[in-house]
């Protein structure tokens, strides 16, 4: 079985991604294994002096949870299954780690509309994910 990674964060560029996604799922015999996965910020400082560590957890399962709910609603309308995935740290690394330890064939990505000059001097999270990864990458606009 296909498994196609998404990553979300929320951003009405995601869902497009999203929506290609739908518009895919006819060109296969068998509905490819949808993973979303939410990278989140770890937060700065030293936080965890001052709040419990579970309390950060449920901070960031939370913000998560609210950047895929438009996936969820856009996949559950659609009626298409799917799983999810909220983490923390670098978003380049989460995604390629998840692609790999998830053995997907192919991660579904958007790109943000950026100016070519912070391009070439920031690097977008996209640039970066296509140049560690051996996994296709679907590029969407």
């Amino acid at each position: 079985m296909l498994k196609f990674l998404l990553p979300i964060d929320g951003s009405d560029n995601a869902s497009k991604a999203v929506r290609k996604v739908i518009e895919m799922m006819d060109w296969y015999k068998t509905e490819p294994e949808i993973h979303l996965l939410n990278v989140q910020s770890p937060l700065d400082g030293n936080v965890s002096l001052f709040i419990h560590q579970n309390d950060i957890k449920q901070y960031h399962h939370e913000e998560g949870l609210k950047c895929l709910q438009k996936a969820f609603s856009m996949l559950d309308q659609s009626g298409i299954q799917y799983q999810y995935h909220i983490t923390i740290g670098n978003p380049v690394d989460s995604i390629e780690q998840f692609a790999t330890e998830l053995r997907c064939d192919l991660i579904v990505i958007s790109a943000r509309k950026h100016g070519v000059i912070t391009n070439i001097l920031l690097g977008s999270v996209v640039n970066k994910v296509m140049q560690l990864t051996s996994k296709p990458v679907l590029l969407i606009k």
